[in-house]
């Protein structure tokens, strides 16, 4: 074996993730060779290889990078004026079937260019980055054409070009039905499922397919369409289920083995069930629950007992969460949903990554997985989902790579 790696992480506790109580190795060290881990451990058993870099953690905690897994990035405008109208009495439903909502983004995406989209979303995306996000995903699905789909995702591959962050791109075109459309969505839902997507996969655009499946979006049947059409790309799937009815959209998601069935405040046993027989990861979006003041909780105590894996996300988007704070989410799901500090930092990790279809590569701290890293100024990794405000990332690496903590963080001025 080598004896020589880039940079070995010294003093430091571990979170890997792998198993109960946060995985956790009180007295740590870890290396990295070629962006990768080459080893992890106690630092008594440590290899003594070489480095060209010794990074000393100081006692803090290493986690494994943070991935949000389902965002709305990319899009143009923000729906500050439905904020006041929900305030005053209308509810979610009666702003989208007034014209506003979804539709209301889908104009302003419509008109704005690949350029103005990437400088709209740049910023969001960056402070994602400086709370430790190493992989996001970024659905399309305010553009409700093909030209403005194929737009956000090219938009989305370019975020993770200029960024040091892994993007995964993925095409929800059965978000909602455009204007052009109204009274004819069979049809529109054919436009998704033959044009749509194969022009996505002809220029390799989308990583995997989602739907809403929603009274006041796609039926079952519509989403099933859809899914069959990713299903015969060879693409993943992922499906909005059940936010504001039962309509079995996760047992929908579990029949076609989806990556993620997301949201799931009324999902019942039955579709609990059919997602843990199926793998399918249960991705809870705690922010989309806070701004609409919702009132359902989903079923974790059912997850938990059929042992289904709990992501969450940031669910970052203009109408129903513009939240762009993984921590504070993590808060949130502790707080609404009553899941615990370590639940909510394996949803960023170990099972973020699953949703995506990486947990082979990311999501914990083992040797030969990608060295996506955080360090972390806490006494316990608790304090992640405790201190809402606070920013104690320390360091980020990104495929090996280290990057210092944002400019105005405490620890950018020790």
């Amino acid at each position: 074996m080598e004896t020589r790696v880039e940079t070995r992480v010294e003093h430091c506790r571990i979170a890997t993730m792998v198993g109960g109580a946060y995985g956790a190795i009180d007295d740590g060290a870890l290396a990295i060779r070629d962006g990768r881990i080459a080893w992890v451990g106690p630092r008594a058993e440590a290899p003594r290889w070489a480095a060209d870099e010794v990074f000393d953690a100081r006692g803090g905690w290493l986690t494994p990078g943070l991935v949000d897994a389902h965002t709305h990035l990319v899009y143009a405008g923000n729906r500050a004026h439905e904020f006041e109208l929900r305030l005053a009495g209308a509810s979610y439903e009666d702003v989208a079937r007034a014209g506003g909502g979804i539709l209301s983004t889908v104009r302003a995406t419509r008109a704005a260019d690949e350029q103005a989209l990437l400088a709209a979303s740049a910023g969001r995306l960056a402070c994602l980055i400086d709370e430790g996000i190493t992989t996001v995903e970024i659905k399309s699905g305010y553009g409700l054409e093909v030209a403005a789909e194929l737009r956000m995702l090219r938009v989305a591959r370019e975020l993770g070009r200029r960024f040091r962050v892994r993007t995964r791109a993925t095409l929800l075109g059965a978000h909602a039905l455009p204007p052009e459309y109204a009274g004819r969505q069979d049809e529109y839902v054919a436009l998704v499922a033959d044009e749509m997507l194969p022009a996505a996969v002809r220029e390799g655009l989308a990583d995997a397919v989602d739907a809403f499946c929603e009274g006041i979006a796609f039926s079952p049947a519509q989403c099933q369409r859809v899914f069959e059409a990713a299903t015969r790309a060879g693409l993943p799937v992922k499906l909005h289920a059940d936010q504001l009815s039962n309509l079995g959209g996760a047992a929908l998601a579990a029949r076609f083995r989806g990556l993620s069935a997301d949201h799931l405040e009324y999902t019942d046993e039955a579709g609990v069930a059919a997602m843990a027989a199926a793998g399918t990861v249960a991705m809870l979006l705690p922010g989309a629950f806070y701004f609409l003041r919702e009132q359902q909780r989903p079923p974790v105590e059912a997850l938990r007992r059929n042992r289904v894996p709990i992501a969450l996300a940031t669910d970052c988007n203009p109408g129903s969460s513009p939240l762009v704070s993984p921590l504070l989410t993590m808060n949130m799901a502790c707080t609404l949903f009553r899941l615990t500090p370590e639940e909510a930092l394996a949803g960023f990790t170990a099972h973020g990554a699953r949703a995506l279809g990486l947990h082979g590569t990311l999501g914990t701290l083992e040797a030969g997985k990608v060295a996506d890293l955080c360090l972390w100024d806490v006494e316990r990794p608790a304090e992640l989902a405790y201190a809402m405000g606070a920013n104690p990332l320390r360091a980020r690496w990104f495929n090996g790579t280290r990057q210092a903590p944002p400019a105005g963080t405490p620890a950018a001025a020790a």
